[in-house]
This record gives C-alpha cells, structure tokens and sequence, in this order.
C-alpha cells in the first residue's frame, strides 16, 4: 500500500489524496491535461483528532469540487478539508 505520511490534520480537518479522473471518455476519446476536470473524489489519507469525525483512513469519499487547500508532500498531491466539505463516503 502507500507509506505513512508524516502529517496530523488537526480538529476537524481530513487529509485527503485525490483520486485522478479518466483521461478517456466514456466514447474513448482521450481528454488532454488542460480539458479534465477537478477530481472530486479521493481517499482519506489522515484524520483530525475531532471525535466527531465519522470517517476513517482509507474511505473513498467524494468531496466539494472546489474546497481545501492543495500542496504537495514529498511529490505526492494531498487536499487538507474541513470534514463538512466531505460530502459522502464511497460503501464498499
């Protein structure tokens, strides 16, 4: 699986990796870089220390399109979320 990452979300916050949309369309056409749209689902990579929080590491979620704050960490892309922009979790 992935290596453990080195940050702690705080309060109500979820650390969040993006998941990458397809670069196909469903009628196979392939979508350059400029023209995919924003993910807006992902998995949850570390939780804040809230006790309200209903999710755990590893949920597929889907959040808001256009919340949080991006960065990068050792390469890899993250989203740092207040819990109420997660706006449903994946049931496997």
């Amino acid at each position: 699986m992935s290596k453990k990452i080195n940050l702690q979300p705080l309060g109500t916050r979820v650390l969040v990796k993006p998941l990458e949309q397809e670069s196909k369309t469903a009628s196979g056409l392939l979508l350059p870089e400029t023209a995919k749209e924003k993910p807006q689902t992902g998995l949850v990579v570390a939780v804040g220390d809230d006790e309200d929080i209903k999710l755990k590491v590893n949920d597929k979620v889907l959040f808001a399109k256009y919340s949080g704050t991006e960065f990068k960490l050792d390469g890899t892309e993250y989203l740092l979320l207040e819990a109420n922009d997660v706006l449903a979790k994946f049931l496997n």
